[in-house]
């Protein structure tokens, strides 16, 4: 209860202080009742969908608009609070001065155009992340993006250069609220033409039943060397208060179940050999491990148990927390890594080829894209769906294709 309080209070602290630009720029009297209308319904709606809540009762679509609308809101009075205190740091020790220096009416013009100017300036600097989250919220979680990589490597099997799989990620059919979005990015993905289609886990946010409504979208997905797919934190239902052991067990299964029905072949720390005439890679799949209380089911040994150690080697392993702790010191050289899990925490700046910042970056050392090491490579895909936040904003849902070449890379 304590917090509620502290976090109402801030927020209506924030808000009124925020409301002093606004009130400044404009003495519409209607403007301003709306303004708090907005403010206070976005406050009211927040707290009636979350005093009480327990992520283990799921997470609606009702919360997640909730979330969406208050950092709609919040992320706006941040940089409105933060210019208006940045000149009020200035403008009190001058009013102090001033007050015993100049005249009434000096006063009172030199303070009402400063203070007009900074609200207008803070305003429409607030405009821009307040327009990005809304344009986040409607259309950035379904602005789909196929990135294209070609990765090279000296020991690939001759017969598979030019071999070209799509990876996609964290899917969270549960968060979905447009079918025929989610149709047009499986006519994406099935436009790369790739060899195999590969999904590194999270299909859903915690039970099988949020994956019927799309069971026959994703039932279009084709590729000529098949769809595999491994398990992710929010596939198991570790999230939810199950009446009983075994009903949790029984919604693994069901969504075991549903993936199959789809068409992906589930790795659950086992390894498929793709074939080529007469070579091979292998496709190690491992259950879901990552540090930082996520489950750590993953078991590398187990799944690569019928493997060589000079067979070339892709591994689906959800979390790149797992990459970093196992895969890259194990004594196996694992080409190529696939992961996903961070979403790019669904906000940044990318500038392809110049520049890539998120948040993300504080919690995860590899987050989005290719890292490398000890001549490993791993692609933390940036996700296909969303979680909690109801938008992207900067991070796009990502169709990740690579393209494997034998041979050096080009300088």
């Amino acid at each position: 209860m304590f917090r509620w309080i502290l976090f109402i209070v801030i927020f209506l602290v924030a808000d009124f202080y925020a409301f002093q630009a606004f009130r400044t720029v404009t003495k519409n009297n209607i403007l301003h009742i709306l303004y708090w209308l907005i403010t206070l319904s976005v406050l009211g709606n927040f707290v009636y969908q979350f005093y009480g809540f327990s992520r283990s009762d799921g997470f609606s679509h009702t919360h997640g608009y909730a979330v969406g609308a208050l950092i709609a809101v919040m992320v706006p009075f941040i940089f409105l609070v933060g210019m208006m205190f940045l000149e009020d740091v200035f403008r009190v020790p001058q009013a102090i001065y001033r007050y015993f220096t100049v005249g009434e009416a000096a006063k009172g013009d030199y303070f009402a155009s400063r203070r007009q100017f900074i609200s207008k300036l803070a305003l429409g600097i607030a405009a821009i992340p307040f327009a990005s989250i809304v344009y986040g919220i409607i259309k950035g979680r379904y602005n789909y993006k196929v990135l294209k990589y070609t990765m090279y490597y000296e020991d690939l099997p001759e017969a598979f250069d030019g071999y070209k799989l799509t990876q996609i990620s964290d899917i969270h059919s549960g968060s979905f609220d447009d079918i025929d979005k989610v149709e047009y990015a499986v006519d994406l993905i099935n436009e790369q033409a790739s060899d195999v289609i590969l999904f590194t886990g999270d299909m859903v946010n915690n039970k099988a039943e949020e994956l019927l409504p799309y069971k026959s979208v994703f039932g279009k997905l084709k590729a000529k060397d098949g769809l595999y797919s491994i398990l992710g934190n929010h596939d198991y239902g570790d999230y939810v208060n199950w009446p009983s052991g075994a009903a949790k067990k029984q919604n693994l299964e069901n969504l075991k179940t549903i993936q199959k029905e789809i068409g992906f072949n589930m790795l659950l720390n086992d390894t498929k050999f793709l074939e080529k005439n007469g070579e091979r890679i292998a496709l190690v799949g491992v259950e879901n491990w990552g540090v930082g209380g996520f489950k750590q089911a993953g078991d590398l040994k187990k799944a690569a148990r019928n493997v060589q150690a000079n067979d070339f080697k892709i591994l689906m392993s959800h979390d790149p927390t797992h990459w970093e702790k196992q895969v890259v010191q194990d004594d196996y050289h694992y080409h190529l890594t696939l992961s996903g899990h961070t979403h790019g925490m669904q906000f940044g700046i990318e500038i392809p080829g110049w520049f890539r910042w998120s948040p993300s970056k504080w919690r995860y050392k590899h987050w989005a894209g290719i890292y490398e090491n000890k001549g490993q490579f791993i692609n933390v895909n940036r996700g296909f769906g969303y979680l909690a936040f109801p938008g992207r904003v900067g991070i796009w849902p990502e169709i990740t294709v690579i393209e494997l070449k034998k041979g050096i890379a080009p300088a």
